[in-house]
């Protein structure tokens, strides 16, 4: 898998994993057009990839990030940056967040994302994006494993005791039954949530309906 596919796919499967752990589960679908965020970022790995290439004039160290067609505009600002940065310090400032600007936008329209702009070094990022860039840095996934299973079987297990104490008083009234009801609903939808993330389906169902979308957008 390349770079720009463990930022997709592992930073956006961590981040609904925490979302529905710690988060609303009101906000779940809303989540999706923002879990990569994290590639606009100045600490981000677009960011960072576009610095080490400028540092070395290796525009192949960015090129992984953009898809094939978008190689020749990369390619070029590329080449204006290095110039343009040479003049001095304050063109060498304007002239760095130029590229970094162009690259996470087309990096971003690749995604089919939209661009807001590139957030400031230090910017708070969901806890799940931190460790899963935490556990590629470090080379081991087993931290990363261990905190959000903990957490899992946390989540499934207050919600199977809730269910189970419910269900003893379910048939002592309608009100009772439907407290039941409500909580076996609850640990359901749980537990079918983290296999629809787990399994990638969730991601896989997000990009069709924007392909979806896209495709009756440019039908009318």
């Amino acid at each position: 898998m390349t770079s720009k596919g463990i930022c997709i796919t592992l930073s956006a499967m961590i981040l609904f994993l925490f979302m529905m752990l710690f988060g609303d589960n009101k906000l779940f679908p809303f989540l999706v057009p923002f879990v990569f965020a994290h590639c606009d970022t100045m600490d981000g790995p677009v960011v960072k990839a576009a610095k080490k290439a400028l540092e070395k004039g290796d525009v192949n160290l960015v090129l992984i990030w953009v898809q094939k067609k978008d190689e020749t505009g990369i390619k070029k600002a590329f080449e204006r940056t290095l110039t343009v940065r040479k003049v001095n310090p304050e063109a060498k400032e304007l002239a760095d967040m130029y590229f970094f600007e162009t690259l996470v936008r087309i990096h971003r329209a690749g995604e089919g994302e939209p661009y807001i702009g590139i957030k400031p070094a230090g910017t708070e990022v969901e806890p799940g994006i931190s460790a899963a860039d935490k556990a590629i840095e470090t080379g081991s996934v087993d931290n990363l494993a261990k905190e959000v299973s903990e957490e899992i079987a946390k989540g499934i297990s207050e919600r199977f005791t809730t269910v189970m104490e419910k269900k003893k008083h379910a048939g002592k009234s309608v009100e009772a039954g439907r407290r039941y009801v409500e909580s076996y609903v609850s640990f359901i939808h749980y537990v079918e949530k983290l296999y629809l993330v787990s399994s990638g389906l969730v991601l896989h169902h997000h990009r069709e309906s924007k392909g979806a979308m896209h495709e009756e957008h440019h039908g009318h």
